[in-house]
């Protein structure tokens, strides 16, 4: 792990690089954090496609000793609130013994001559903290194919507040390799947050 002010400054510089309003989203991001050191962090800046709009998003993750940061900056066009674009940001902290799961699911291509430490194609990392929880409902069945009687729903019931999907072809190497680091380090420190 690196020292806290090299990771403090690479939190900003990574905010700088992504090139989405990085004054606005820093300033939200250090108030969040405030005095404590920076362990780990993940900024993720997305592009996407509504309708005629090309829309900016980005996410800021951020762990220290104690917490879990979650910062989200959305650019929002004119509209009939507002006559000119504007910015919505907002950040979320999370005690990480509120943390109740990590979920890194990594796609590799070939994996038949998988050669370890070999960057997945693509991660997707879930955090679940029970600020959001799913709940996939569908009407149950039995097994006889002639039967009309109710019985009832079957689902079941997730929780996935965060879902965050990086891939090397369309982040790069390094924002891939920045996620797996984030989800370890996320790990560990839920684990001795646990105990």
């Amino acid at each position: 792990m690196a020292k806290t002010g090299t990771t403090t400054q690479g939190l900003r510089a990574a905010i700088e690089r992504s090139g989405y309003y990085p004054a606005l989203v820093a300033e939200a991001v250090e108030a969040s954090v405030g005095g404590e050191p920076v362990a780990s962090y993940l900024v993720h800046q997305e592009t996407t496609f509504d309708a005629n709009e090309v829309r900016r998003h980005v996410t800021v993750l951020v762990l220290t000793g104690t917490r879990f940061i979650v910062s989200h900056t959305d650019e929002q066009s004119a509209d009939d609130t507002s006559p000119s674009p504007y910015a919505t940001t907002s950040t979320e902290s999370v005690k990480l013994e509120r943390i109740s799961s990590v979920v890194m699911s990594r796609v590799v291509a070939n994996p038949e001559s998988y050669t370890p430490g070999t960057l997945p194609r693509e991660v997707v990392l879930t955090i679940g903290w029970g600020a959001v929880s799913r709940i996939d409902l569908e009407p149950a069945a039995c097994g006889d194919p002639n039967c009309d009687a109710d019985h009832g729903y079957t689902g079941s019931s997730s929780a996935d507040d965060l879902s965050l999907r990086v891939s090397e072809a369309g982040d790069g190497p390094e924002t891939v390799r920045q996620a797996l680091a984030f989800a370890q380090a996320l790990s560990e420190a839920t684990a001795g947050a646990a105990s």
